[in-house]
């Protein structure tokens, strides 16, 4: 297919969860945007975005995130993340814990950084104009959206329209879909039992489906999902939507 972002600079924001647990998310990204013509650069001072920190009150640490986002990504027109909770905390507080430290500095500075930053889902069909990215991926999936990136980064249809777009792949409609799995950063830890009854719920639904894949665009989400998948055998594989974009006709399933 045609690279239609041919030479485009873009940073890639791996984020800390996916830098430490799920690799090959990061991975799929870079893949996929440099097979659609992106040159992908990652910048090597990002961290942590910060939103534990903040949503648990902790403002000062979180602005530190703030601080290192913005050196890290200040220089980029275009600064992509595969998730949204990420991307979404990056929206929502990082102009906010600047202006409640009384930095007007980093404040403008976070702003313009906020002006380009963007989920994987938004900078493919937003920016790129892509739905159709050349993926093949013959299996059937089913597609949990998740709270913080519908309510927060509200990256909205566009994984909908990405993954209709894949060839090969047979979408089917997940139960109850925008209601939470549970793991909501820490509210998991601080209320285990209902998180976990909440994950049973959203597994409950998946294998529903009969789907042999749920996909979402925040491994945090994912990964409690896939936790009650995986110990209750039911073979249903959680897997991000940059890895089934990433995937081509001839790849390992």
């Amino acid at each position: 297919m045609p690279a239609p972002a041919k030479g485009l600079r873009v940073a890639l924001f791996a984020t800390c969860i996916n830098d430490l647990m799920f690799p090959s998310t990061p991975k799929a990204v870079v893949k996929l945007l440099e097979r659609l013509g992106c040159v992908v650069e990652f910048p090597m001072e990002q961290t942590c975005c910060g939103q534990m920190f903040t949503n648990t009150g902790y403002f000062e640490a979180g602005l530190a995130s703030v601080k290192t986002y913005v050196k890290a990504f200040e220089p980029y027109e275009y600064i992509v993340g595969p998730s949204g909770s990420c991307v979404g905390a990056i929206r929502h507080q990082a102009v906010m814990l600047a202006e409640k430290a009384g930095d007007t500095v980093l404040a403008a500075k976070a702003a313009k950084c906020v002006e380009h930053s963007y989920d994987l889902s938004e900078f493919l069909v937003d920016v790129l104009k892509l739905v159709d990215v050349g993926a093949f991926f013959p299996h059937k999936v089913t597609y949990h959206p998740t709270c913080h990136s519908t309510r927060i980064a509200k990256v909205g249809e566009r994984p909908y329209q990405l993954l209709k777009a894949v060839r090969g792949l047979d979408l089917i409609e997940l139960p109850d879909a925008s209601t939470c799995c549970g793991f909501g950063g820490t509210f998991s830890i601080k209320n285990p039992e209902i998180s976990a009854a909440m994950a049973a719920d959203k597994a409950r639904n998946v294998v529903s489906t009969g789907a042999e894949y749920v996909v979402t665009g925040d491994n945090a989400c994912l990964m409690n999902i896939g936790g009650i998948l995986h110990r209750n055998n039911t073979g249903v594989k959680p897997i991000h939507l940059a890895e089934i974009l990433a995937h081509q006709e001839g790849d390992a399933a």
